[in-house]
């Protein structure tokens, strides 16, 4: 039996077995050294991984239909114009006026600009769903995938029967980006977020009525996280992260599966989010888990690891946040084509203390650029940091598993 055939069977012996629990211990064991590129495996280890689905089998049926639901029911809420649900009922039009599906109550008058006002809600919103469109329109450019249609688009959004407003890119008012939108909350820099964008310039077009590209889901996702957490909002690079857990979800190929890719991929960024927001919060950088707390961490194993190099970069000015901010806030997702950002999320996930993995790869891929980074002058070692070289990524991953 070949060693890939041997590690199918490994996975297919936990995720599949006749037990109804899943022995997670065992998954992560097998996760971290990648998940093989087949059947459900890796979507399904992601959702156990991320918590999204608890290990006993048999509560996964329920746990899925609640959650799924309960999806559609933000849509309802959150996306559809008010006044406007998806049934044709009536909906609660502010202040206890009820209005049918074609009328809107006087407290929700498009022209109403009452703070508890439904409809001066829906055009605030512009402000933060403009930057997720600018986001999502340029998500993992090196691959179509984004660009293409879903076979399952959002029904009652697609087929919006002449009704502006169902698809969220056809709100976006353009506009001047105010900082604090695109910005990490309370940042005060733009140079930061410099750091962060990466990506192609291209813009993704929309698809026609009742269709939908990928890359419209995704921006669905992130509005409806936004709206569901107002103190943080949405700040560039969510859509790095989300991209991702996405593909895996929409190209399942369990169809059955890859139906509700929106929904359980929702879930699943909201489970990752709630592990690294800190990382988004200017005000809980110097926490335990903000991100200056994760750059002194990845500068401490540097220094322990290699003086030298890090006594250079140090001479030189090098800081950490102008190449490791990116990478530790977007978890490497960046720095490396998709496939390779896969597998790293592979180990990352399984990793039981989620992100000291994150940071050997980190402190590896410097390492791995010793040579180079001894020659280069200041502007050299930037731009080698800042646009990492093409590299098989065994190689990195197995460099940071031999660091102690």
């Amino acid at each position: 039996m070949s060693i890939f055939k041997a590690r199918v069977k490994e996975f297919e012996d936990v995720l599949a077995g006749p037990q109804d629990a899943i022995d997670l211990n065992q998954l992560r064991k097998l996760a971290f050294n990648g998940v093989p590129d087949v059947q459900s495996f890796r979507a399904l280890s992601w959702k156990l991984l991320l918590g999204y689905l608890g290990p006993r089998r048999s509560s996964w049926t329920t746990t899925l239909a609640q959650k799924r639901a309960l999806y559609k029911q933000f849509i309802e809420e959150l996306v559809l114009p008010p006044g406007h649900s998806s049934n044709g009922a009536s909906v609660d039009g502010g202040d206890g006026d009820k209005v049918d599906s074609g009328g809107v109550g006087l407290q929700d008058h498009p022209l109403s600009e009452g703070p508890e006002s439904a409809w001066n809600t829906f055009f605030n919103d512009n402000e933060f769903l403009l930057q997720i469109d600018k986001d999502v329109r340029r998500l993992c450019p090196d691959i179509s995938f984004f660009q293409q249609p879903t076979d399952y688009p959002c029904e009652i959004v697609v087929h919006s029967k002449g009704e502006h407003g169902r698809r969220l890119h056809e709100r976006v008012v353009p506009a001047v980006l105010s900082s604090a939108n695109v910005e990490r909350k309370g940042l005060g820099m733009t140079k930061q977020i410099n750091l962060i964008t990466k990506r192609s310039v291209e813009n993704y077009a929309a698809m026609e009525e009742g269709q939908e590209a990928h890359w419209e889901v995704v921006q669905r996702i992130l509005f409806i996280y936004a709206k569901l957490n107002p103190g943080q909002g949405y700040v560039q690079g969510m859509n790095e992260i989300v991209g991702p857990i996405y593909y895996v979800m929409a190209s399942d190929p369990d169809l059955s599966y890859r139906a509700h890719a929106e929904a359980d991929c929702f879930f699943c960024f909201t489970a990752l989010m709630s592990e690294i927001r800190d990382f988004f919060i200017k005000t809980l950088d110097d926490a335990e888990g903000g991100i200056k707390f994760m750059m002194a961490r990845l500068s401490n194993m540097l220094k322990s690891k290699d003086l030298t190099i890090y006594e250079l970069l140090r001479s030189q000015e090098l800081h950490p946040q102008y190449y490791s901010f990116r990478w530790l806030t977007l978890l490497l997702s960046q720095e490396f084509p998709l496939p390779d950002v896969l597998r790293i999320w592979d180990s990352v996930f399984a990793d039981e203390q989620r992100f000291d993995f994150l940071i050997k790869i980190c402190c590896s891929m410097i390492l791995i650029q010793r040579e180079a980074i001894l020659e280069n002058d200041f502007a050299s070692n930037v731009k080698l940091l800042q646009n990492y070289p093409p590299i098989d990524i065994n190689v990195v991953i197995a460099h940071a598993g031999s660091l102690a």
